[in-house]
């Protein structure tokens, strides 16, 4: 640990792609390095997560009082910037005993938010700046990451052993193109993005996702179903905004009702967890548990309906 604290307290950047569950283990060193800086310039702290707001996730972590003592959370700002960013790029299950030998696929985006860079951002190659990330950030989540979530939870449940496997099945391909129909609407409308620039990132994504060199496997891209099922998450953060559109979003439920399936899986606690959620809360009550949704809102009965289907599936 002092040597991990000791290079991080005399580097220029930090950066993490470790999980959002594991954002809270990270800040630790983080906040102990920073607590030792002594450099000039305030270390760049940028979180390369599949979440939204992941730097600030994490910044939060870091100046929790057991991280962090006040004398140092009083002058962060001189000893630490931090940045959010969007990141695409898709690592597939790796072989067995490949070390540190990782397999990526050529492609990828890194577009990071400039604003919280007060002395400058870091000159690193291969990131995009920007002013404003929720466009970035919402086109990659509501796209390539409810496209390969939709692949993957169709692809499980009718028993397909990879990604570009599923996506070769008609029916798969087309409930993937379903719902990104749908996130375009969002997308198109609220970041005023042309409909001709959203087609071309779609089929770029289902290209993507279709590469049988990736040899992606369900249970990989499908792992986590509760964080994935999230307010802000794949499904529900882009029906949510569409439904109070006034929106049709019977796609995005069908694969949401598809996570729903995904239950004990070997390996994957939070699957287990689901599994515990749906057969012990009534349907409202796992609705608000796993999505967040207010009973007000106009998608609740719609998310509640979904999770009936499921309960109903497992008592038969």
């Amino acid at each position: 640990m002092d040597e991990v604290v000791d290079t991080i307290s005399s580097a220029d950047i930090v950066t993490c792609a470790v999980g959002p569950n594991v954002l809270k283990f990270v800040a630790t060193p983080i906040a102990k390095a920073i607590a030792k800086r002594t450099a000039e310039k305030p270390l760049a702290v940028i979180a390369c997560e599949n979440m939204i707001n992941a730097t600030d996730a994490l910044r939060d972590f870091i100046v929790e009082e057991k991280n962090m003592p006040k004398e140092t959370k009083d002058k962060l700002s001189s000893l630490a910037e931090f940045g959010n960013s969007a990141i695409d790029r898709i690592v597939p299950t790796q072989p067995k005993d490949a070390g540190l030998d990782v397999v990526i696929e050529t492609f990828y985006e890194w577009c990071v938010e400039d604003t919280g860079f007060k002395s400058g951002h870091p000159e690193v190659k291969g990131i995009h700046w920007v002013s404003n990330l929720e466009p970035y950030i919402e086109r990659k989540l509501f796209t390539v990451n409810t496209s390969h979530a939709t692949a993957a939870y169709f692809g499980y449940n009718k028993g397909i052993a990879t990604i570009h496997e599923a996506m070769a099945d008609p029916e798969i391909k087309k409930e993937v193109h379903d719902a990104l129909e749908e996130t375009a609407h969002l997308v198109t409308n609220k970041h005023k993005i042309s409909d001709k620039e959203q087609e071309e990132y779609v089929n770029t994504i289902i290209t993507r996702i279709s590469n049988p060199s990736l040899e992606d496997v369900p249970v990989r891209v499908g792992r986590a179903p509760m964080r994935k099922v999230g307010r802000k998450e794949r499904f529900i953060g882009p029906a949510a905004q569409l439904a109070e559109m006034g929106y049709d979003v019977k796609a995005l439920l069908k694969g949401l009702t598809m996570a729903l399936r995904f239950q004990n899986v070997e390996g994957d606690d939070e699957s287990k967890k689901l599994a515990e959620i749906m057969s012990s809360q009534s349907a409202e009550e796992a609705t608000t548990t796993l999505t967040g949704l207010e009973k007000s809102h106009p998608l609740y009965s719609k998310v509640v309906e979904c999770v009936k289907t499921v309960q109903a599936e497992k008592k038969n």
